[in-house]
């Protein structure tokens, strides 16, 4: 018999759609059941073993009762090695014995946390208990180079207090994996100071001295043995819950950089956000530590993990949540127009928008740098017409500002992403065009002189082939953006949200353009060469050298190959030159 769950379920860590392949376990407690589910989706997109628990919870005061769930992620008893891994940890204990030491090897970290959810992970660090990464690595290439082997990529990256790396790392490859070693430690931090003092630690104090529970797992090599010695690592894997080892508050004033982690965790693997946790990290001083202490490439290091992880919408909703949103994505002080007092709302909102049409259209159609700087192009929507002064006193986008500034991110994306912004309008203008079967005039837009010479059949070809030349790979990208701002721009949150998206609407235009620009066979249009070169434009021209004119006729000449897409080289500069002639015939 099917248990029948009501609406006074609380569902955490993440809402669960409950459908009815839940199947009661045995137990003995009337208070406490466990089911088992089969179809359960997990937001890291993969189907993942785990029960749910439901108490029934008691309201003395209104006499009622009402289920809380909680679900329990399924975590390995033991870390099953692979071969590679296995080779590795040999490697190393045949050193220990080579030379004779009583040294404590552990893999600290991620890769033990992985490794008990059934992950895969490739991201070794060895903590060493009585001697430095660089001496032990030095053990290492020696023991290796008696046998018959060679040592690879041998490296120190030093320590870099202004980058909050407070400890030398030995790196090595072994097996064509990067393995990188440290001591174990412990971090002293003085008032008003954001680089420790470090000192060799005991496991416990490494453990303890971490961002995390679940990063503070060891896995013993000597003993092959997985270590929990803050006492809860397990636990809090188990039930999904993001807690730190030590309390929050002075966690995250050690490292402000911890509360992005923590955010980044909780999305990835669908974890809830400790209480205590929620409080300290959105605190005034917190925060201000967060602004200060903390390097803009670290910050956006973090945030481009978000972005690109499983849940980005999950992850900048909590930011929103914490009050750190204008904290990383900070803005200078005058902008134009000025930023409306939602706008980080509508932010989010036109990412969930977005993110959801790709997973509807299907993330196969997009690459992974595509999806990427479609969902920063989501995100930065709202402040696309926003300027302000940039450090020559150009008026500048914003856009461009929260890129190179708030996150030191690369100028690459900065570019791509204001390209897909200052499409949309153009893209808005096609739409009509594209999806209606009658002849329809271009709405006024600037699209440029080349356009006066084309007959107006030929003009659609025309103007979405300049489009997607300037767009290139990216042209999708664009065309998903621009769906949600039709068939006006939608720049309140009310709008917005009181639509509900209308994905089903958005995904049908999308469809609709994508082929219709495949009929018009502009795949790829960005890669045809132009038949005539500049130096053929010269010649008619009867010019020395380039100029605005050679420009101008360049574009001409690539809006009638636009028009024309079977015409030859011979028919372009024929036209050309009768064009030219006639013109000159006028002036």
């Amino acid at each position: 018999m099917r248990p029948y769950l009501n609406s006074a379920i609380k569902i955490e860590p993440f809402r669960l759609l409950l459908s009815p392949i839940l199947r009661r376990s045995s137990s003995s407690s009337s208070s406490i059941r466990t089911f088992t589910f089969r179809n359960f989706q997990f937001p890291t997109g993969t189907r993942a073993p785990g029960h749910l628990i439901l108490r029934r919870c008691r309201c003395r005061a209104m006499g009622t009762s009402s289920l809380e769930a909680v679900v329990r992620f399924q975590v390995k008893d033991k870390i099953e090695l692979t071969e590679i891994e296995k080779k590795i940890f040999d490697r190393l204990l045949n050193t220990l014995l080579h030379f004779n030491l009583q040294t404590e090897l552990r893999v600290a970290g991620g890769w033990v946390r992985d490794k008990l959810l059934g992950k895969d992970c490739y991201d070794i660090d060895i903590a060493i208990d009585n001697m430095l990464g660089s001496e032990f690595v030095d053990k290492v290439r020696e023991y290796l180079l008696s046998t018959g082997e060679e040592a690879q990529g041998l490296c120190i990256i030093p320590r870099n207090p202004d980058q909050s790396k407070h400890l030398e790392t030995a790196r090595m490859r072994l097996f064509d994996l990067w393995i990188d070693f440290v001591n174990l430690r412990s971090e002293d931090y003085s008032d008003g100071s954001r680089i420790p003092t470090m000192k060799f630690g005991t496991a416990k104090e490494d453990a303890f001295r971490r961002d995390l529970t679940i990063n503070s797992l060891f896995y013993n090599i000597n003993t092959s043995s997985v270590e929990d010695l803050t006492g809860r690592g397990i636990e809090d894997l188990k039930t999904g819950k993001i807690v730190t080892p030590l309390p929050p508050k002075a966690t995250f004033l050690d490292d402000p950089l911890r509360v992005l982690r923590a955010i980044r965790f909780g999305a990835r693997f669908g974890f809830i956000l400790d209480e205590e946790l929620k409080v300290a990290a959105a605190c005034d001083d917190v925060t201000s530590a967060l602004a200060a202490k903390v390097s803009k490439e670290r910050i956006g290091t973090e945030i481009d993990l978000m972005i690109s992880g499983n849940q980005p919408v999950k992850a900048m909703t909590c930011i929103a949540d914490l009050t750190l949103f204008w904290v990383v994505f900070g803005l200078p002080p005058k902008v134009e127009p000025a930023v409306s007092e939602g706008c980080h709302k509508l932010c989010i909102a036109y990412l969930d928008a977005s993110w959801n049409l790709i997973q509807l259209i299907g993330c196969s159609v997009f690459t992974v740098e595509q999806r990427r700087l479609s969902l920063y192009a989501a995100l930065f929507l709202p402040f696309r017409n926003i300027t302000c002064k940039d450090e020559k006193g150009k008026t500048a986008p914003v856009v461009n500002f929260i890129f190179k500034d708030s996150l030191k991110q690369k100028s690459s994306d900065s570019e791509t992403v204001m390209k897909i912004h200052r499409s949309l309008e153009k893209f808005l203008n096609l739409f009509d065009l594209l999806t209606s079967n009658e002849d329809t005039q271009p709405a006024e837009v600037d699209w440029g002189p080349e356009l006066i010479d084309v007959p107006f059949s030929s003009k659609l070809r025309v103007l979405a082939g300049f489009l997607l030349r300037d767009v290139k790979d990216f042209w999708r990208v664009a065309l998903l953006i621009s769906t949600m701002i039709y068939p006006a721009n939608i720049d309140s949150t009310e709008d917005f949200l009181d639509k509900q998206y209308q994905l089903d609407k958005r995904i049908e235009l999308f469809k609709t353009v994508e082929n219709a620009i495949t009929k018009l066979g502009l795949e790829k249009i960005w890669d045809v060469k132009p038949l005539v070169n500049g130096k053929e434009i010269m010649s008619v021209l009867q010019l020395k050298s380039g100029g605005p004119l050679v420009r101008e006729w360049q574009q001409k000449l690539l809006a009638w190959q636009l028009a024309h897409p079977t015409g030859t080289a011979e028919e372009c500069l024929d036209w050309m030159k009768q064009t030219h002639l006639k013109r000159a015939r006028i002036q």
